[in-house]
């Protein structure tokens, strides 16, 4: 029989019962109802009983928790099972983030979810720092270090909204460590002759492609999905909303990458890609595998790579390749790098590649089209 006594200098009730060794203890209700705190121990005292004839399940320990929350705090315990609240997540993001975006969240918790098996029924509480390092090495064994890092970025993100919550005390995703050093290359940016070298042995469109990502440092991705309706030739300006940030840009075209976009038939249909054989790849592989695998390519013509060579593990699969240091994301980098060292200020590079910046947003509230032409002006010509 449960019963309470309170100690003279505290407000709440103690409860005391039998545990299922059949040992008394104490536990503090967090009550000073004394109903309440009756209610309490009562519930301590039930689900002991129950421990003790051992029919104390997962299910019924939570039912408990849940009662007591309530009781002592009248209002239901925030709870949710891991795939739930993994699905619910979901959901949510799919209106905060871009399409792809939301596909590749889509895919690392299809991934997480599989890991853990049958236990995406338990309560998102019990996910433990063991099961993210758990996925973080089975990932690895197929996946770069940068695509498993990417992957730790997104559960940690996912139960940092748990945690926000009220469903998890702490984030465990937080707790695992990053991969470094293993299966990657420190990234670099593209030397002027490395550029013209890439350029002397590209197609024409992959050439505009190149071209693209060098004056504007737009993502691989972003320059595969281009319309005719995203260029204006009138003005000399591309303009789209990037997919990653759903940030709107408008950007002045580079002299270099305004003679290629004028040096195109004339297309009559606004919707017609400006890359047509990338935009149909890309629109087959929303992560830019075959694209990346095509400039890869490229590179290795180039001299700038070594051809891959795939080794089978004996299970059905391939060992994974070594990062290189040079990728179509390093244009990216590029154009940065050559903003910098045309004078261009810190802030006004950061707004035409598009990274978000504190700095943009607290001392400007729109860079103008004119200053960003001058700053692009400045860039050097990859063909002189």
């Amino acid at each position: 029989m449960a019963s309470l006594r309170r100690l003279p200098n505290s407000p709440f009730w103690i409860a005391c019962f039998t545990l299922p060794d059949g040992t008394r203890t104490q536990r503090s209700t967090k009550s000073a109802d004394r109903r309440d705190a009756q209610r309490i121990a009562n519930k301590f005292e039930d689900a002991s009983k129950e421990a003790r004839q051992g029919r104390f399940i997962e299910s019924q320990a939570r039912k408990v928790i849940a009662d007591i929350f309530a009781i002592g705090n009248r209002d239901q315990l925030p709870s949710s099972t891991v795939k739930v609240f993994f699905e619910s997540w979901l959901k949510r993001k799919e209106l905060e983030a871009g399409e792809k975006t939301h596909i590749r969240y889509g895919v690392v918790v299809e991934q997480f979810l599989e890991h853990l098996g049958s236990r995406t029924g338990s309560d998102i509480a019990h996910i433990t720092s063991k099961d993210i390092t758990g996925f973080r090495d089975a990932l690895a064994k197929r996946s770069s270090a940068n695509t498993v890092n990417v992957s730790l970025k997104i559960l940690r993100a996912a139960l940092n909204q748990a945690q926000r919550d009220g469903l998890v005390d702490q984030n465990q995703a937080g707790r695992g460590s990053v991969l470094t050093g293993v299966g990657q290359s420190t990234r670099r940016s593209f030397t002027l002759d490395e550029v013209r070298g890439v350029l002397a042995v590209a197609d024409d469109e992959w050439r505009g492609m190149i071209l693209t990502g060098l004056y504007t440092g737009l993502r691989l991705g972003d320059i595969a999905s281009l319309t005719w309706a995203n260029l204006d030739l009138q003005t000399r300006e591309l303009h789209l909303v990037t997919q990653k940030t759903n940030r709107s840009q408008n950007l002045p075209l580079a002299k270099p990458l305004l003679r290629w976009f004028e040096a195109l038939p004339v297309c009559d249909d606004p919707q017609q890609p400006l890359f047509p054989r990338a935009s149909e790849r890309y629109a087959k592989n929303y992560f830019n595998g075959d694209l990346s695998k095509q400039f890869y390519q490229i590179l290795v013509s180039a001299g700038l790579a070594k051809a891959r060579v795939f080794k089978e593990t004996g299970k059905g699969g391939r060992v994974r390749h070594q990062q290189h240091e040079l990728s179509f994301h390093c244009l990216r980098h590029t154009a940065t790098s050559l903003l910098k060292n045309a004078g261009v200020s810190d802030v006004i590079a950061r707004d035409i590649i598009g990274h978000e910046s504190p700095a943009v947003s607290r001392q400007y509230t729109h860079i103008d089209d004119a200053t960003k032409r001058r700053a692009l002006d400045d860039m050097p010509d990859v063909f002189k």
